[in-house]
């Protein structure tokens, strides 16, 4: 086009110079106008579609704050969302209950313990959205009063902004998280696709590290029909139990029965006893590939 311009303005001069010198300023001052508002046409152009086009809303992933209100009270909790997070499809669902270590009010504890670490050394290994609540340190049993309210009000609150997909909402938890999971397993049986329950107890326990009681998952029945009687609300969800054989602080017993309950009734159990762990099972079970990709394959 350049070229074009120049060769024009060439014959234009030539012509325009044997009548008027005058014309020969005019064409010259005409062309370079041209030249030079060309690309200035060009970057305003783009800039008007740049307007036009829809705005790209920027997806927050990792690990997220969030809140809710609960009987007046805040609780704060984590929500993690993978890199690849992307509203046009529906996502699976993790509800990770933490330890008695992590009862607090910051609403960070426990992501630093447990399946949050798991996801920090292996974020490929979970592509689901993971909400991670945090149970008040006000004495209570952990997950089996409002604690636990607060975490499937996170659930809810998760699934309806992240699009999860109602079919694939999981359980896990360890210790008194563990203990949590086969609570909130048998009152929302219907909710769960499966649960992974980590050193955890069903019978009443008293806590050495705070003295928490916490009382019996079927407290209206003896000791001997509690295995059974849960056994009979979780039936129906595939359950991987895993424990430390070594662990003396909860011990493994618990976890041996419900096996033996669970398979009574026909229900899709597992359970792995972990050789040489002592209390600290959550790190050897969350950080085997096979357990996630086991859960993750569940569906209601």
């Amino acid at each position: 086009a350049i070229g074009s311009c120049r060769r024009v303005l060439c014959l234009s001069c030539c012509n325009a110079g044997r009548k008027d010198p005058r014309r020969i300023s005019k064409i010259i001052g005409l062309a370079r106008s041209r030249m030079f508002m060309r690309p200035i046409l060009i970057i305003v152009s783009l800039f008007i579609c740049s307007l036009a086009a829809p705005a790209q809303k920027r997806v927050e992933t990792g690990f997220l704050n969030r809140s809710l209100v609960l009987n007046k009270l805040e609780y704060r909790y984590q929500v993690y969302v993978p890199r690849e997070f992307s509203k046009a499809q529906k996502w699976p669902v993790i509800v990770a209950l933490h330890g008695g270590g992590e009862y607090g009010n910051d609403g960070l504890k426990q992501t630093q313990v447990g399946l949050a670490t798991a996801v920090r050394l292996h974020p490929e290994r979970f592509p689901a959205i993971i909400v991670f609540p945090q149970a008040k340190p006000d004495g209570t049993p952990g997950w089996q009063l409002d604690g636990g309210k607060a975490a499937m009000q996170a659930l809810d609150n998760a699934v309806k902004e992240f699009n999860g997909d109602r079919s694939r909402l999981y359980l896990t938890g360890y210790s008194a998280g563990g203990n949590g999971t086969w609570f909130l397993g048998s009152r929302y049986a219907d909710r769960f696709a499966a649960l992974v329950v980590v050193c955890g107890f069903v019978s009443d326990f008293k806590s050495p590290s705070n003295g928490i009681m916490y009382p019996a998952i079927i407290p209206s029945v003896s000791r001997g029909e509690i295995y059974p009687s849960l056994a009979a609300k979780v039936a129906r969800i595939p359950i991987w139990i895993l424990h430390g054989n070594k662990d003396d602080i909860v011990l493994p017993e618990d976890s041996r029965q419900m096996e033996a309950a669970l398979k009574k009734v026909g229900a899709d159990v597992r359970y792995t006893e972990i050789p040489g762990a002592n209390h600290n099972a959550w790190d050897p079970s969350y950080g085997r590939a096979d357990v996630i990709e086991w859960m993750l394959k569940q569906r209601k």
